[in-house]
C-alpha cells in the first residue's frame, strides 16, 4: 500500500500539487490563527509531500516559533531543532534536510505530521520507520495535524503502536 500511495502522490501533476499545496497552506494558516498557535513543529517535504514553505514563512513572520524534526538515532522518538525559514540546511544521514546548526529543544506543543496515507479514524500511514508514532507516544503528547492530499485517503487497519492524529488537513477540509 505504501508503494501505491507514494506512486499516486508522485504522479500528481505539478499544477495540481501547487494548487493543493496553496489550499492546505491557507487552511493551516487559518487554523493556527484560530487556535493561537505560538510554536509549531513543521516538516521538510520529501517524496512529493505537500510543500508548505510559504506558510512556514508567514507563520514565522507572525511570531510563531518553528522547529523541524531531527533523527538522532534509529528506533527512537524524533528530536526537534529550532528553525527559521531561510537558514542554512544540510542533509542528515537519512537524506532529510535539517538545520546546519542544530538547536535542540523540547518537543513543541503542536506538530505537523506528513502522511503518506490516512484513514477515516485519522491514523496515518508513513514510510514505516515509526519515528512519529514513537514521538507521539511520549508524555505530554503534542497536538497533531496530519498533512495529506485528500486522494491519499485509504482503508487500512491500525496496529497497536499506531496513534491517531488529532486532525488531518487536506486541500479540501480539516477533520
Amino acid at each position: 500500500m505504501r508503494k501505491a500511495l507514494l506512486t499516486a502522490r508522485r504522479a500528481l501533476p505539478d499544477a495540481t500539487r501547487t494548487q493543493w499545496d496553496a489550499a492546505i497552506a491557507q487552511r493551516l494558516l487559518d487554523w493556527c490563527a484560530d487556535e493561537n498557535i505560538g510554536e509549531l513543529g513543521v516538516y521538510w517535504p520529501l517524496h512529493g509531500e505537500p510543500d508548505l514553505h510559504g506558510a512556514y514563512a508567514q507563520l514565522a513572520a507572525r511570531g510563531v516559533a518553528l522547529c523541524l524534526p531531527v533523527v538522532l538515532e534509529k528506533h527512537a522518538p524524533l528530536a526537534f531543532s529550532d528553525w527559521t525559514p531561510g537558514e542554512a540546511m544540510v542533509k542528515d544521514g537519512m537524506g532529510v534536510a535539517v538545520p546546519a546548526r542544530l538547536r535542540l529543544r523540547a518537543a513543541p506543543a503542536t506538530v505537523l505530521v506528513p502522511c503518506l496515507g490516512f484513514n477515516v479514524q485519522r491514523f496515518r500511514l508513513g514510510y514505516g520507520g515509526g519515528y512519529y508514532d514513537r514521538t507521539l507516544a511520549a508524555t505530554p503528547r503534542p497536538r497533531t495535524l496530519g498533512i495529506a492530499y485528500a486522494c491519499l485517503a485509504a482503508s487500512f487497519p491500525n496496529s497497536e503502536y499506531d496513534i491517531a492524529l488529532d486532525h488531518i488537513v487536506t486541500e479540501g477540509d480539516i477533520f
